[in-house]
């Protein structure tokens, strides 16, 4: 577990005066017996009242000090316990943010979510009970035993004994609740997932009149947690009333032998009473510690997962020596074959065009046949597995992930917009935008439009999601996120869908005004929207149906002729 080591290293300091001052408690709380049994077997026994009072200072100024130990362990303890979890868990987001869709899919959206939640969580009371309790667990068991060997050696024997039995109970519990806690994280997974998928589409789930059924099967998926956590916790609650009535048997044993001392005459009351209340510190430590060994037992799990997320590289990176340099624009697809990768039939079949720097493609074609794919190849969201990708006559894993990417304003077919005002959604796109630029982008979008009716205007609160927009005021502030940019390549999948015809052309007038020195790459469902492309691809079931312009497709292609035929009869206008 070194990567807990790391990044906990940061604070130590406040890692290591936590020990320490649970160091002093103990030893108060050690002393405080002893102190005890000299109060009854010299001071009452012998009726110095003197000699009781000074002991019964020394008695005070040990809880005292027992009291700035505790409260000392516990301030730095939580320091950093608690640091350590905040730098651990924006390390699992940070590269989180970094994985690819192929890694998202491996590991797993609701355990990810779990990962940054419950995992951390679980390794920040670990560590936390670690630097508070673990401490004093051995602490107080290894002190008591070298007190009573020393003070109360004819009762020794019954340690020996009494020891040995706490520790197998001990090591054979936090072996068990190392495998159900285990089992009880990935149903967690489960249920993060499922709340996931229902939150993200509770729209749907309500226009399918489809509550009750998500409920009853949140329901037993939620039960199914809940049967765990329960074995889970019988497990750990069983070594507690173990433990005890083994202690508790100790004790009878104690007094029993006890009593026959003394009346032997070789054994003092207070030795007894003072081996007694040790029996009782030998079982707290022993009790802490294994409190601390099923939390750690709880917390392996979750060190594991965290730390595979870590050590994760994502399948999408830079290569040692990528090139960084400005990207004009040139794209061309050879040969491009494309599957999702838990799937093994292609989405896309070799592909192959090429586009010059500053050229209008348009993609087309029915729904499924690729259009979202091939363009989410070019940022590299996803790896395709056969063909080559070019950018300016290199290959697009040549490039340095972040310059590529910079290069690109993609605007993707769900309008994905963040909690936050509107100006956070354009700075998101560009981080150093003016108002101007900002101004000028929501004009190009013809976003201003409903805008301007906020009357926070850009500071006006975007809900998670855009809950709080229309279908197609989403997609014109996502438009105006990626015109902001100023891109040298700009992606627009299908981004006018929800958008008005009037909108539309206002759009795609400032697309042919302002982006001219721009490659353009237009996915639609609607010819309308790529009627003036330099070149348009019809793609059918993943494969290139036709290449041209409008007039050319429209005169010799089958599949476009379809289409146009289609939406003609909706009343679509395909000529000016």
């Amino acid at each position: 577990m070194g990567f807990i080591f790391r990044y906990l290293s940061p604070y130590k300091v406040a890692a290591i005066l936590a020990p320490l001052f649970m160091v002093f408690e103990v030893t108060m709380d050690l002393i405080q017996p002893t102190i005890m049994q000299h109060i009854i077997d010299n001071g009452i026994a012998q009726q110095d009242h003197a000699y009781v009072l000074k002991m019964f200072l020394f008695m005070i100024l040990a809880a005292i000090g027992g009291l700035i130990g505790g409260i000392g362990c516990s301030i730095f303890a939580s320091r950093a316990a608690v640091n350590f979890s905040t730098d651990l868990r924006e390390a699992i987001f940070a590269a989180t943010m970094l994985f690819s869709s192929k890694n998202k899919q491996n590991i797993g959206i609701g355990t990810l979510i779990t990962n940054v939640t419950s995992d951390v969580e679980t390794l920040q009371k670990a560590v936390l009970m670690t630097l508070k309790v673990f401490v004093r667990g051995p602490l107080l068991f290894i002190g008591a035993v070298v007190i009573v060997f020393i003070t109360a050696r004819e009762l020794f024997s019954l340690l020996l004994i009494i020891v040995p039995i706490l520790i197998v109970l001990i090591v054979l519990f936090t072996l068990l609740s190392s495998k159900v806690f285990g089992r009880v994280q990935k149903q967690m997974d489960r249920v993060n997932t499922f709340m996931q998928e229902n939150l993200a589409g509770v729209r749907v789930v309500k226009a399918f009149n489809r509550s009750k059924h998500q409920t009853q099967q949140f329901t037993a998926i939620n039960d199914d947690l809940a049967a765990r956590s329960i074995r889970a916790e019988k497990v750990v609650g069983t070594l507690s009333p173990l433990s005890m009535l083994v202690i508790n048997v100790g004790m009878m044993a104690a007094l029993w032998l006890g009593v026959m001392k003394v009346d032997q005459g070789t054994l003092e009351v207070g030795v007894i009473l003072a081996f007694i209340n040790y029996l009782t510190i030998i079982m707290n430590g022993i009790m802490s510690s294994s409190n601390v060994l099923i939390q750690i037992a709880r917390a392996v799990p979750s060190a594991k997962r965290l730390k595979r997320v870590l050590a994760t590289r994502t399948t999408v990176e830079s290569a040692n020596d990528a090139v960084k340099t400005s990207i004009r624009g040139e794209v061309s697809f050879e040969n491009v074959s494309f599957y999702y990768y838990n799937k093994q039939e292609y989405v896309l079949k070799d592909i192959s065009f090429q586009l010059s720097p500053t050229e209008t493609l348009g993609i087309i074609g029915m729904t499924g046949s690729g259009k979202s794919s091939l363009v989410r190849l070019i940022p590299r969201l996803y790896e395709a597995q056969q063909g080559r990708i070019l950018i300016d006559g290199r290959p697009i894993e040549q490039y340095d992930v972040q310059t590529l990417r910079g290069a690109i304003g993609f605007a993707p077919q769900q309008a994905t917009l963040f909690s936050g005002t509107i100006e956070q959604q354009l700075r998101f796109g560009r981080e150093e935008a003016s108002q101007q630029q900002m101004m000028h982008a929501l004009e190009a979008s013809a976003a201003t439009e409903f805008v301007c009716r906020f009357d926070d205007g850009l500071q006006h609160e975007v809900s998670q999601g855009g809950r709080n927009l229309s279908g197609g005021q989403r997609q014109r502030l996502a438009m105006a996120r990626a015109f902001i940019r100023q891109p040298a390549m700009l992606i627009l999948d299908d981004t006018t869908s929800a958008v008005d015809a009037i909108s539309e052309t206002k759009i795609q007038y400032s697309i042919a005004r302002d982006f001219d020195a721009t490659t353009k790459i237009i996915v639609a469902s609607k010819i309308s929207s790529i009627r003036h492309a330099d070149k348009i691809l019809v793609l059918d079931n993943g494969e290139m149906a036709g290449f041209g312009t409008h007039e050319q497709l429209l005169a010799t292609n089958a599949i476009y002729q379809e289409i146009a035929e289609t939406q003609a009869e909706k009343g679509a206008v395909l000529h000016e």
